[in-house]
């Protein structure tokens, strides 16, 4: 697969920056603060080798992982009561688990592992 294939990358690379930076903004616990900078980092990362190396590996489901674990922490981590980092946790979650799930649907599709429709 070549480079620039997956442009939904982009938007995982916004939303993890977006994520990890957020405490800088948000009314946040240390416990809130360290996940999201944590999983932000981690999202960010996950798409810039998927930008760079598409072929290197098969990430996507990575991705959406990550956008799962985003939109647990809250009650995993304790700061579902922190509303403005939680509400970043989860906008993050749902836009992350979209954008895998999209990256997943265009990777089968390129190598030819979908299922023909009629």
């Amino acid at each position: 697969m070549k480079r620039g294939t997956h442009p939904q990358d982009f938007l995982a690379l916004i939303v993890g920056v977006y994520a990890a930076l957020s405490p800088l903004w948000t009314t946040t616990t240390t416990k809130a603060a360290t996940t999201m900078i944590v999983l932000g980092a981690i999202t960010a990362v996950l798409s810039l080798i998927e930008l760079v190396r598409p072929d290197l590996l098969s990430i996507e489901g990575l991705t959406a992982a990550m956008g799962v674990l985003f939109f647990i922490s809250p009650w995993v981590m304790s700061f579902s009561d922190s509303r403005g980092i939680a509400w970043t946790a989860w906008v993050a979650g749902v836009i992350t688990v979209v954008v895998g799930a999209a990256d997943l649907q265009v990777t089968r599709t390129h190598r030819g592992g979908a299922v023909p429709t009629h």
